[in-house]
């Protein structure tokens, strides 16, 4: 399985592309889509910058699913719209291409690779680069994308486990909604 992680940012998203075959990893790609070439204050072409840059990372390296880091709020909410617009325009692109995207959050991304989810952009860098055998960290917006492709790889083979162990994977439809709350 070929794994596309996205670590969605305005100025600079990072993509990371691993194969997974059961627990072995093997890394395949990583880099960033840059959006410094528009102007500071057109957000849409930031957008277009990110959406044509995901469709070509897809097409060049042929995923057959991608995992997105979830946005996390931020003091500044004018800046978590901001990263959520990025976010949006990296996964209409993935969508766009008929992948099936997963989501993780930056913690459970984290607590994947390192073990605690609260562990610093330096120590997953290390770890990434040490799980994927690469002679020297990858930059932290590559490492997070990368991260974010191992998790997915970490959780898939946990569901095909469990699912060949016999238990099931299905949502409960009866507790999705008691009272207008979604569980």
């Amino acid at each position: 399985m070929r794994i596309l992680g996205i670590d969605p940012g305005l100025q600079t998203t990072g993509f990371g592309v691993v194969e997974a075959d059961g627990p072995h990893l093997a890394y395949v790609a990583s880099g960033t889509i840059r959006t410094k070439d528009a102007a500071r204050g057109d957000l849409p072409g930031r957008l277009k910058i990110i959406f044509e840059g995901v469709r070509e990372v897809q097409a060049r390296y042929a995923p057959s699913c991608a995992a997105v880091e979830i946005v996390f709020v931020n003091v500044n909410p004018q800046s978590t719209l901001l990263l959520g617009q990025a976010r949006g325009a990296a996964l209409a692109a993935l969508v766009s291409g008929d992948l099936p995207v997963s989501e993780y959050t930056a913690l459970q991304m984290k607590k994947a690779i390192v073990g605690n989810g609260h562990a610093s952009k330096e120590q997953v860098q290390h770890m990434v680069m040490r799980l994927l055998g690469l002679p020297a960290p990858p930059g932290p917006d590559a490492a997070d994308a990368l991260g974010i492709a191992i998790a997915h790889a970490h959780a898939g083979t946990s569901l095909a486990a469990m699912a060949h162990a016999g238990g099931t994977l299905e949502r409960r439809q009866h507790a999705l909604y008691r009272k207008g709350r979604a569980y």
